[in-house]
């Protein structure tokens, strides 16, 4: 989940900051503090994440594009320079264009906002744009929400007093609410100093770049890894009230399976998995992962000359052609599988099912899957020429019936239209024309629609008046007979308007 940084240079972080000691600090040397505590814990955790830092005042500037390099981030921030007015619509926007660039719509990203709290002067301002968000054409809408998944996190460098005396605290709580809510505005608590910000920087990365370590198991064999992103919790809602579930740090393999069966399943989130080394520190060593500008070490590498499961697991996968079921919580499974980046490079990835015991329908539950050596015959055939899945349901599904469904007044005109053409040509239709009489009376019988029942019953009896001289005179009979029973089941009587009845052609004789 790459990461922009998007940090005010114009004036009002400028504003001197007083301290106890005799050094004068500006906000935006409380912010370039507080920025640099980031990076420096993204160089220790976050290695295989990208990362961009952006200025803006009144217009915006990308001053290091996405990089894995922290040191070229924090040099640049210190050599920042200051500008002219605060106009937040304008960073958004050049937030927006830059992803879209690098990442296209679909990858989820983080945007990290670093301003004093001020709203900026006149148009442009923050409170300007939010008051003009009615009354803008489509060639001017606001930047929020992004077109791909973002959570965005404000870091104001002032005090919640000073933001609320100004009202700029409900205006950027506003911001966030426009940019789906996904995040969180952060202020100074008590008064504004370095200690202050360091705090605040802290709460930052507890809530969004805090580390996910896990054991993974499979039998007697395990592995420390560490999981990119942190898997969020997911809210499942049940019937009494939404349940948010966790995944649990202890990663349990209970299967494997082909990727053709696998197919491409729905799901949640995708992370990547990264064995943790044992003899060295992870701090030394590459990311065993994407492509990086620096000298890249792989994941045998990262693991030292200690034997590795999660190494293993990873070739294995990648080698059969296949993905490990892995449980991460009760009732709740995932799939870990190999994915390359580049024609040399791959990684370890786990993406995670909905939460339920039957996330796949194909697969039917998971907990009824087991090994092949437990089945009476293979159940892939001698020469895996057949697949036991998609696992046929008990009971027919309703969508897989034939279920006659009128969304427009077009498919209603049409089903009666399909009646009357094999009205006119009874005898020989009269199969078809009794299918096709059923299939409209059970849809009106399902829906309470009793008025079409007495509708075609009329039309039907129409019908037989305008049949000509030269007609069979079965044609009559069957459809003042089908008339007959139209009416009597219009009338909702249990005799005549059972869903299960079916509308039988009359009995007649004209072989003399």
């Amino acid at each position: 989940m790459p990461t922009v940084v998007l940090m005010d240079a114009s004036l009002s972080m400028t504003r001197p900051v007083s301290q106890d000691s005799s050094e004068e600090f500006q906000r935006k040397n409380l912010a370039v503090h507080g920025l640099n505590m980031l990076f420096e814990h993204m160089a220790s955790n976050y290695r295989l994440e990208f990362t961009a830092l952006m200025a803006f005042s009144s217009l915006w500037e990308l001053v290091v594009p996405f990089t894995r390099d922290y040191n070229a981030l924090q040099d640049a921030l210190s050599n920042l320079e200051d500008y002219d007015k605060t106009c937040v619509e304008s960073a958004l926007n050049g937030v927006s264009n830059v992803v879209q660039q690098e990442w296209g719509s679909a990858c989820p990203c983080q945007v990290v906002l670093v301003t004093d709290g001020s709203l900026g002067i006149g148009k442009g301002s923050l409170r300007h744009s939010l008051q003009s968000l009615r009354h803008r054409g489509d060639d001017k809408k606001f930047p929020l929400p992004f077109p791909f998944p973002t959570k965005m996190y404000i870091m104001c460098v002032a005090n919640t007093e000073e933001l609320q005396m100004t009202g700029a605290l409900d205006k950027w709580e506003e911001l966030l609410c426009l940019g789906g809510g996904d995040g969180q505005v952060f202020t100074v608590e008590g008064p504004l100093c370095m200690q202050g910000v360091q705090a605040m920087f802290g709460r930052l990365i507890d809530r969004a770049y805090c580390p996910f370590h896990a054991v993974l198991h499979c039998g007697n064999l395990s592995a420390d890894v560490q999981v990119f992103p942190r898997p969020e919790p997911v809210v499942v809602d049940e019937e009494v009230e939404p349940l948010a579930r966790t995944v649990n740090p202890d990663l349990e393999i209970v299967g494997f399976i082909e990727i053709a069966d696998i197919s491409s399943p729905p799901v949640i989130s995708r992370h990547l998995v990264l064995p943790i080394a044992v003899n060295k520190d992870v701090d030394d060593v590459g990311t065993g992962g994407a492509d990086e500008p620096e000298e890249e070490v792989s994941a045998s590498q990262m693991a030292g000359k200690s034997p590795n499961f999660c190494v293993l697991l990873h070739g294995s996968l990648k080698v059969e052609g296949m993905v490990a079921l892995v449980q991460l919580g009760p009732e709740w499974f995932g799939m870990l599988y190999s994915q390359a980046d580049s024609k040399k490079k791959s990684n370890l990835m786990m993406s995670l099912f909905e939460p339920s015991t039957e996330p796949l329908p194909w697969l039917g539950k998971i907990s009824h899957l087991g090994p092949i050596s437990e089945a009476a015959e293979n159940p892939y055939g001698e020469d895996d020429s057949k697949s036991p899945f998609p696992v046929q349901p008990p009971v027919k599904r309703s969508y897989a019936q034939n279920v006659t469904v009128w969304i427009k007044a077009s498919g209603l005109q049409t089903d009666v239209q399909k009646i009357l053409r094999n009205a006119r040509k009874l005898p020989d239709k009269t199969q078809t024309f009794y299918k096709e009489l059923n299939r409209l009376r059970k849809a009106a019988l399902a829906f309470g629609f009793w008025d079409l029942l007495k509708g075609v019953a009329e039309l039907l009896e129409r019908e037989c008046t305008l049949l000509p001289d030269s007609a069979h005179p079965d044609a009559a009979f069957q459809l003042s007979h089908a008339a007959q029973q139209l009416k009597l089941a219009s009338t909702g009587d249990s005799q005549y308007a059972a869903f299960e009845h079916n509308i039988v052609p009359m009995h007649t004789d004209f072989s003399s």
